[in-house]
């Protein structure tokens, strides 16, 4: 006959290891939900500060990632970058809202992969910005980069078994300071829209503005 304290210590072992399992997953299933809760809140942080449909930074974030980069830049040049699509409201109308979203995708894009590792955003609409780090600011090196976008933002879209070609209208002015960045915007925005009003017929649209070039 089987020794009662030997059944009672096998049954009080047994309770405990069934005790320590039931913790045991207890605590994975608490790891498990604090993951599931730390990922819904970092996407709720995404989705606050990017553009849903191109992923870039949106205008909050791209001033606010923008002022840390002036804070450390360190005296490097930087240069603001203005764009917006020309006549964009036709392509809606024309082709579709649908494809609108694919030519804001493709022009996000290009503008980062033009970009690199610097900042770029999508202010609203068909409006982007971006904030490039340089290791000399000039006239030549600005016209250059201007022109190797604007060529890049007027490739062909493909659209299904189409392809569309839009053009873009670009202003880059220097920033000249941390503080400077609102200004160098506004400049480089009033760039911008001298390009636009050079008029529909070029192939691509671009001014530099050389207002703070002068001495450089």
């Amino acid at each position: 006959m089987p020794d009662p304290l030997t059944i009672a210590s096998g049954i009080s072992a047994a309770g405990a290891f069934v005790s320590a399992w039931q913790l045991r997953r207890r605590a994975l299933q608490a790891e498990a939900e604090i993951e599931h809760l730390q990922a819904e809140l970092a996407a709720e942080r995404h989705a606050a500060s990017h553009d849903p449909l191109t992923g870039l930074p949106n205008r909050r974030a791209f001033f606010r990632l923008a002022a840390t980069l002036l804070t450390d830049a360190g005296g490097e040049p930087l240069i603001a970058v203005v764009l917006d699509l020309d006549d964009f409201k036709q392509v809606n109308d024309r082709y579709g809202h649908s494809a609108g979203d694919q030519v804001l995708i493709s022009v996000a894009e290009r503008l980062a992969a033009f970009a690199g590792d610097n900042l770029v955003a999508r202010l609203g609409g068909d409006e982007f910005a971006g904030l490039l780090t340089t290791s000399t600011v000039d006239r030549r090196w600005i016209e250059h980069s201007t022109r190797r976008l604007c060529e890049s933002l007027s490739a062909p879209i493909p659209l299904g078994n189409s392809s569309l070609r839009v053009t873009a209208s670009v202003g880059l002015a220097p920033v000249t300071g941390p503080a400077q960045l609102t200004e160098a915007l506004d400049r480089a925005d009033a760039a911008m829209y001298r390009a636009k009003s050079v008029g529909a017929s070029r192939p691509t649209r671009q001014l530099v503005d050389s207002a703070h070039l002068a001495d450089r």
